[in-house]
């Protein structure tokens, strides 16, 4: 499938997200956050969800740990432009609460089409709440931050949140040594 087929399906994906309603979700929103990114993106970063900052924008993360985010990027040397940006749910709960299961399984064929489509080699999961979803398993993210693993051809690396290293500040810096593994696995 050629790049221009690929940005026009994702989207797609996006019109379709812009008009959902199948879960609640869809009646508190301001604006949906499908996601951004380039089509041929070679790492993937899957959030929990959009929080107040993402709602209003409609772009992941763009709030305090959008910020930081983009600062672990360039420790791996990468820049925001060349990854795809997304979440498992594609708009905010109230309060930033963190999506329930229910929520989670509306958004799924978004996110598996935004996977399929982009097809990228390596995708991390940020925060616990993502790893859950995307690996389909109980995960203690404190256990497997930084592992990665393979699954149907794509390297899943599960990382801390950037908000949680914002709320406790000794996870930073195992933040950026995963962030510093990642460069490696990019390199390979």
């Amino acid at each position: 499938m050629s790049i221009e087929q690929v940005t026009c399906l994702l989207q797609e994906v996006a019109e379709d997200v812009a008009i959902c309603q199948r879960c609640g979700l869809g009646m508190t929103r301001t604006l949906t956050v499908p996601g951004e990114g380039p089509p041929d993106a070679r790492l993937m970063l899957i959030g929990e969800g959009p929080g107040e900052q993402e709602d209003r924008t409609g772009r992941p993360f763009v709030g305090a740990a959008g910020k930081l985010l983009n600062q672990l990027l360039l420790r791996a040397g990468l820049r925001r432009p060349d990854v795809f940006i997304t979440n498992i749910v594609k708009c905010r709960p109230p309060g930033n609460r963190a999506p329930t299961p229910d929520e989670a399984a509306a958004c799924r064929p978004y996110l598996e089409t935004q996977i399929a489509l982009i097809n990228p080699r390596i995708i991390c999961l940020l925060g616990r709440a993502a790893a859950q979803v995307v690996l389909d398993a109980p995960v203690s993210i404190g256990r497997i931050h930084g592992v990665p693993h393979e699954q149907d051809g794509i390297i899943y690396v599960p990382l801390y949140h950037p908000a949680a290293a914002l709320h406790q500040p000794s996870l930073q810096p195992v933040l950026v040594e995963d962030m510093e593994r990642l460069r490696s696995m990019l390199q390979e």
